[in-house]
């Protein structure tokens, strides 16, 4: 009796085991959901490392050597065109001009003086021409005089921004030191390198779109409020990156940038029909990205994809998937190559709407 009793609670123990272990494999199926690729128009947005420089910066140096004996402007200014900004001593400049304006006037009356005898017939034509050349000379010298004196006085050439001085009041500048730069901040040139394939891209849509307009992240992450597009490209690659130089031109009327700022160059670029799916679906590998794809089999098998550009939250797919493809969404770390799985389809649609996603 006491055997028969033993039997039947071995065989009830078995029982309630062989049902848990089944109430756990149906919980277990819950684990897992697959989706598939969802195909949809969206756009991508490419960020290049960039260069803001001012449309114009120039450096200003002395043209004659002397003391600074005047500064009219000061460090980040804006000055306008023709505004006096340094003046050095002028008086040595200034005595050879009179010195100049003299010996015109004296040959000036000279030359007259031998128009009047030429006129007469008294003195040849020769001497009236030798009279003559003596006067051109003359005026040469001082127009060279007057030169040099103006280039005592400095003025702005242009519109812009001051930038710090090289020299202080009272400094011996000899000719061609540096005492400032100038930019003109009114336009920005940014700078910025893109790869050759990309070059190719860009080149067959200009044709039919015209120039592409850019944005310009800045170094605060915010994005300037100004467009730019891009007008010019360098001639050749650089050989050691494959990379080519765009020039974006940003309007500056706040004048906000300055020269030798840095940003990022954003892009965006419309994609027709993109193939998409979660982030969260992929897997990475020795830097190559693969997806779970669950065959007709429900057996997962793990598959090498391309991706064509990154979102948030969402790849956009070049090669590897099509859009009848089942991919696992979740419990990648849970399964094995060639593992068949129980699973729940949920629809590509639903899957991205509930993610953080920039589509049209």
């Amino acid at each position: 009796m006491k055997k028969v009793l033993m039997l039947m609670s071995l065989c009830a123990l078995v029982y309630q085991t062989g049902c848990e272990s089944k109430h756990e494999e149906k919980e277990e199926e819950t684990h897992f959901l697959v989706t598939a690729p969802l195909k949809k128009d969206t756009t991508i947005t490419k960020e290049y490392v960039s260069q803001i420089h001012a449309i114009s910066h120039i450096e200003l140096r002395a043209l004659e050597k002397g003391y600074l004996q005047k500064i009219f402007v000061d460090e980040g200014q804006f000055v306008r065109k023709g505004q006096p900004m340094f003046q050095i001593m002028p008086m040595l400049y200034e005595a050879e001009q009179q010195k100049a304006q003299a010996e015109a006037n004296f040959a000036e009356i000279e030359y007259r003086n031998t128009k009047a005898l030429a006129d007469s017939n008294i003195v040849s034509k020769n001497e009236l021409a030798l009279a003559k050349a003596k006067w051109d000379k003359a005026k040469a010298e001082l127009s060279l005089a007057q030169v040099h004196l103006g280039f005592t006085d400095i003025r702005a050439p242009f519109d812009g921004i001051m930038d710090h001085f090289q020299v202080r009041l009272g400094s011996l500048v000899g000719e061609g030191d540096l005492l400032t730069t100038l930019s003109d901040n009114s336009k920005m040139w940014v700078y910025f390198n893109v790869p050759e394939a990309e070059y190719l891209d860009y080149k067959t849509r200009s044709e039919k779109e015209g120039m592409l307009k850019v944005g310009l992240l800045m170094a605060n992450n915010k994005l300037f409020e100004y467009p730019g597009v891009v007008e010019t490209i360098e001639a050749d690659f650089n050989n050691e990156t494959g990379n080519i130089a765009f020039r974006a031109t940003f309007p500056n009327p706040k004048k906000l940038l300055r020269h030798g700022e840095t940003g990022n160059i954003q892009v965006v670029q419309s994609l027709k029909n993109a193939l998409i799916i979660p982030q969260k679906a992929t897997f990475e590998v020795l830097e190559k990205k693969y997806v779970y794809v669950v065959d007709k089999n429900n057996v997962i098998r793990s598959r090498e994809i391309t991706i064509a550009a990154e979102l948030p939250h969402i790849f956009v797919v070049q090669s590897g998937l099509k859009m009848d493809d089942k991919i696992l969404l979740e419990g990648l770390r849970q399964v094995h190559e060639n593992e068949k799985i129980h699973y729940k389809f949920l629809q590509p649609d639903s899957v991205i709407s509930n993610l953080s996603l920039y589509a049209e």
